[in-house]
C-alpha cells in the first residue's frame, strides 16, 4: 500500500495574510526524492507567489510532472506563467508538463501570459505542454493519481472545483475556494486528509468561515481536517480553535 506526501508550499490567502505564500501544495508518493525517476509528482494549485515558494523550499520546477488547478483566480493559478517561463528559460525543461483544471484553462493561461509577457504564449519551448480540462464528477488519471473534480460555489470566470486525489489506497481531498455546499460532504467522505479553506471566522461571500464549517463538521467524514487560505483574523485565532491550521513548509504523510 502506497503513502502520499503532501507539503504546503503556500497556505495563504489572496492577500498574503500572515506573510504566507499563496495556495500551492506539493504532492508526491512517499519515498521518492526529487532526483528520483519515480512516479508523477504534482502541484495542487499554483498561486502567483508559488515560484518564489518553490525556490525557498527547494522544490525545482523540473521536479514537477503535473499541475492541478482548482479554479482560475490569480492566487490559485497566477504562478503558472512564471512556472512555464522558468521551465523554458532557466531550468531548460525537457520532460512533458501536464496542466489540468477547469474548462477554459488553456485560453486563460495564454491570456495571462500575454498580459504579463506579450508574445510569450506562442514562443517555442523544449518540452511538451499538455492542457487537460477536467469534467465535473468525472475521474481523470494523472500518472498514478486518480483525480475527481466536484463543482463548488466560487465565481471565478470558469467552473470552480473541489478535488479528490487518490494514490493507491490513500485519498487527499481539497475544497478549493467555496461557500458551504453539501458537495463538500461527498468530497471529504473517508478522505485521509481534507484540506479546507477557511478564510474568515464569520461568514463572508464566496468563502468558507469557521462558524459555518463547525456546524457541518460531523457531516464531513474525513479522517483529518486541516484549514488553509486563512485571513488575518483566522490566523490570530487559530490557536484557540478546535481545528488544525496549515502552515507554509508543513508536510503530512497519508
Amino acid at each position: 500500500m502506497g503513502k502520499m506526501n503532501v507539503r504546503f508550499l503556500g497556505s495563504g490567502d489572496a492577500f498574503g495574510s500572515g506573510g504566507r505564500f499563496q495556495t500551492c501544495m506539493y504532492v508526491r508518493p512517499e519515498g521518492f526524492e526529487p532526483e528520483d525517476q519515480g512516479p508523477t509528482r504534482l502541484l495542487v494549485d499554483c498561486g502567483a507567489s508559488s515560484l518564489v515558494a518553490m525556490k525557498r523550499y527547494g522544490v525545482k520546477t523540473s521536479d514537477i510532472d503535473a499541475i492541478l488547478l482548482s479554479h482560475l483566480h490569480g492566487d490559485h493559478f497566477g504562478g503558472l506563467p512564471f512556472f512555464i517561463l522558468e521551465s523554458r528559460y532557466i531550468s531548460d525543461r525537457r520532460k512533458p508538463l501536464v496542466v489540468a483544471g477547469p474548462p477554459g484553462l488553456e485560453l486563460r493561461t495564454n491570456e495571462a501570459m500575454e498580459v504579463l509577457y506579450p508574445g510569450s504564449s506562442g514562443s517555442e519551448q523544449s518540452f511538451a505542454l499538455e492542457f487537460v480540462e477536467l469534467k465535473e464528477e468525472t475521474r481523470a488519471e494523472i500518472g498514478p493519481f486518480s483525480v475527481t473534480p466536484y463543482p463548488v460555489v466560487h465565481p471565478s470566470g470558469a467552473p470552480a472545483y473541489a478535488l479528490r486525489i487518490s494514490y493507491e489506497d490513500k485519498t487527499l481531498a481539497f475544497s478549493g475556494d467555496t461557500e458551504w455546499t453539501d458537495t463538500l460532504v461527498k468530497v471529504a467522505s473517508e478522505a485521509d486528509l481534507f484540506i479546507c479553506e477557511c478564510n474568515s471566522f464569520e461568514k463572508v461571500p464566496n468563502h468558507l468561515d469557521y462558524r459555518t464549517l463547525m456546524k457541518h463538521r460531523e457531516e464531513l467524514g474525513c479522517r483529518r481536517l486541516v484549514l488553509t487560505h486563512m485571513g488575518e483574523e483566522m490566523l490570530r485565532r487559530i490557536g484557540e480553535l478546535d481545528l488544525e491550521g496549515a502552515e507554509d513548509d508543513q508536510s503530512y504523510v497519508l
